[in-house]
């Protein structure tokens, strides 16, 4: 049974519902006509509006969509999840979202459920968490290195072309040693990782790319992921 993880740079049905390109790629990876995938928003407080945009679009494709609340009664995890085919994390507060998650035993739960073989996906805090760490705007202002869930090894940087402060900063880290190298993913792509490591770039919007960032003889490199675009 493969492992999956498709981290999502910053786009999808949050934003944009015009094309439901990623989305329909994350639903074929399971090869089921009517795969179940449950949403988790919980990086923004289980807001409202960012659930009814997940059933605006699930609803209209060849799935089963559910969700789970955590600031509501929460159902039992463990048999909801473990009966999933997709996870799907949405965006917002990585710090928050993880502190919640380990404190009700989700970051557990998550880990049985994708050594099972159920697909973890995501976008932006949905991207990062399943790194062994990520770079994240929780604070205000300011960029951090997140410890993450690490069910991948690496550290991921999303939005990596959307946000002007994400490059200088990844360039920062990296000259002053304290990454060996950084997975960067660009608004309107995704990194696809198969048992851990490091299949395709899937760009859902025009020439958008995932990169294996790195300083290497004083020089910043950025190595391009292959691509399968939409």
């Amino acid at each position: 049974m493969n492992k999956h993880i498709i981290a999502i740079g910053g786009g999808g049905f949050g934003r944009d519902s015009s094309s439901c390109l990623i989305e329909k790629y994350i639903l074929n990876q399971t090869e089921k006509s009517n795969p179940s995938i449950c949403f988790l928003p919980t990086a923004t407080g289980d807001d409202d509006t960012y659930i009814v945009r997940f059933y605006s679009i699930f609803t209209r494709l060849n799935c089963i969509p559910t969700h789970i609340e955590f600031f509501k009664r929460t159902i039992d995890l463990e048999e909801h999840i473990m009966n999933q085919d997709i996870v799907f994390v949405g965006g917002g507060n990585t710090k928050s979202m993880l502190a919640i998650w380990k404190d009700w035993g989700m970051d557990n739960v998550l880990k049985r459920a994708y050594n099972k073989g159920v697909i973890m996906c995501g976008v932006s805090a949905g991207a990062i968490c399943w790194f062994t760490s990520g770079i994240t705007d929780s604070w205000d202002n300011k960029l951090k290195i997140l410890p993450c869930m690490d069910f991948i090894p690496g550290t991921c940087c999303p939005h990596y072309d959307e946000e002007e402060s994400r490059i200088p900063y990844v360039k920062k880290i990296l000259k002053e040693q304290k990454l060996i190298n950084c997975i960067a993913i660009e608004g309107g792509s995704a990194m696809h990782f198969i048992n851990g490591k490091p299949f395709k770039n899937v760009s859902f919007k025009r020439n958008k790319n995932s990169y294996d960032v790195f300083y290497s003889n004083h020089q910043f490199i950025q190595k391009t992921y292959m691509t399968i675009q939409l």
